[in-house]
């Protein structure tokens, strides 16, 4: 991490630093702001004291982010459209960067302040979608190319339908639960159990349930919130010491060569399938020279943008070799080789086995692009669970004793988490973002009504009211902001 630093002009240092603290601290109120509702239950319910609750989720959170992978945190950064990512080194790249994260901590500190289980992933999400669209109206170009937008609709969906997952599948496994064990212990309050037990904690096998999915929501949280903050810390490295970061400078030679070959196979792919290509991608039309020097992602020059890339890496065996402007250039191939390559795969006309195929070549085109160095996971890991440990009182109350009518069951609470862990857990598999806060507290909601409890219309209406405000809100703001930034930077 040292030769981060090393040879970067004063403002440039300063710039990144800043960008740094900008992201950690960005993960470090998610962390207090989002983890509250992982260790809500677990408090509420009086299975784990606060502070031990506290620790050990901050330590699961530090995992999760440890060995999530980067699935997610490169599902945010494609949220922005390729011309952008591939132009990010520049001084509107560093806008984009303090816009969207300035939006996204003012409105994460707004709710927690009023202790409304509002999504950070909302927040980060319309933030980067609010850039993306000042940026297309600052360049005049049009909205329907300044957002990934196919990406943004697979992420609205997954925000959208993994809440009303929560809210039926706890809520039927809090059915479950009361037909297999009608009369258990499990069924009753902390308050309940009290009175009637003159027990402080829930019943053992109870507990041991609370506390054991407490922490699987603490993990799955760090492994799909802290790719975020990793993607987030991506961008900024790119877009202020690009030489360093555009590509993987610790990649093998294997690595390397896969690369290349994939490039190869990937000629060869569009060759098999010219029929059905051939207008599209203007096969046989033009040539490596017939490039511009204002390079863009433009489907009909990809058999050119192939034999550029190739030359830029034929002999390559390690990318230290490889000068920094030529680095930043075999980045913008493979960038809008994959950007092509995701717009062939949804025409009709190709077999689903060669669907397949250009899906596994994408993933090798780009093995030395996605990543993230050791370091960054590690810094985004400890802002995380350093940030569960503080701030996490206001939404305890709002989870545990809010939404329902009466107090929150051990049976409940461990309905709820049961499934936030679950969700979150399939989420990460197929590199889909979702909100910690709103699975949860929907599945909370949805014990509540099964549990014939009712619920209390002022705390849902304040929740779905952040839930439905903090996407354009955010999105307004971040779109201010980088506006405003633009024009200072001229």
């Amino acid at each position: 991490m040292i030769d981060l630093f090393s040879g970067l002009d004063a403002w440039v240092l300063v710039s990144l630093l800043l960008a740094l603290t900008f992201v950690l601290a960005f993960e470090f109120i998610n962390g207090f702001h989002d983890t509250a509702n992982a260790v809500a239950t677990v408090i509420y319910t009086k299975a784990m004291p606060p502070h031990l609750a506290v620790f050990f989720s901050g330590v699961f959170n530090f995992f999760g982010v440890l060995l999530g992978g980067v699935g997610v945190a490169y599902a945010i950064v494609h949220l922005l459209p390729v011309e952008l990512l591939i132009n990010v080194n520049t001084g509107h790249g560093l806008a984009m960067v303090f816009s969207l994260l300035a939006a996204a901590i003012t409105w994460n500190l707004g709710t927690w302040y009023f202790g409304i289980p509002a999504s950070s992933s909302h927040t980060l999400i319309g933030s980067i979608l609010g850039v993306g669209l000042a940026n297309a109206l600052i360049n005049d170009i049009p909205l329907g190319d300044g957002v990934n937008w196919q990406k943004a609709i697979d992420i609205a969906m997954s925000l959208v339908v993994s809440p009303m997952a929560g809210f039926a599948v706890a809520a039927l496994v809090l059915l479950g639960l009361k037909w297999w064990r009608p009369l258990s212990k499990m069924h009753k309050t902390p308050e309940q159990r009290r009175k009637l037990d003159d027990k402080k904690h829930p019943p053992f096998w109870n507990r041991l349930v609370l506390v054991v999915s407490a922490m699987g929501v603490s993990f799955v949280h760090g492994s799909n919130d802290g790719q975020k903050g990793i993607g987030l810390i991506m961008l900024v490295l790119i877009g202020i010491v690009p030489a360093k970061f555009v590509l993987d400078l610790n990649s093998t030679t294997y690595q390397i060569e896969r690369t290349r070959d994939a490039t190869l196979h990937m000629s060869q792919f569009y060759e098999r399938n010219a029929a059905t290509l051939g207008e599209f991608l203007a096969l046989g039309k033009a040539k490596a020279s017939d490039l511009p020097e204002q390079f863009s992602c433009n489907p009909q020059q990809t058999e050119p943008t192939i034999a550029a890339l190739q030359t830029s890496l034929q002999g390559v065996t390690d990318y230290h070799s490889l000068a920094a402007e030529k680095r930043v250039e075999v980045r913008r191939y493979l960038l809008c080789l994959d950007d092509t390559a995701k717009k062939v795969g949804k025409l009709p006309g190709l077999e689903a086995r060669e669907k397949a195929d250009l899906e596994k070549l994408r993933k090798d085109l780009t093995a030395t692009t996605e990543y993230a160095p050791f370091w960054v996971i590690v810094a985004v890991a400890l802002a995380l669970g350093l940030g569960t440990m503080v701030g996490w009182k206001r939404v305890v109350l709002t989870v545990g004793e809010k939404i329902g009518k009466q107090g929150m069951t051990y049976a409940q609470g461990m309905s709820a988490q049961i499934t936030a862990a679950c969700a979150i857990g399939m989420a990460n598999v197929f590199a889909l973002p979702v909100s910690t806060t709103h699975v949860l507290s929907s599945g909370v909601a949805g014990t509540m009504v099964a549990n014939k409890s009712g619920l209390q219309g002022g705390t849902v209406k304040t929740i779905l009211m952040a839930w439905v405000l903090t996407l354009p809100a955010s999105m307004g703001l971040a779109a201010g902001l980088f506006w405003l930034a633009s024009k200072a930077i001229g």
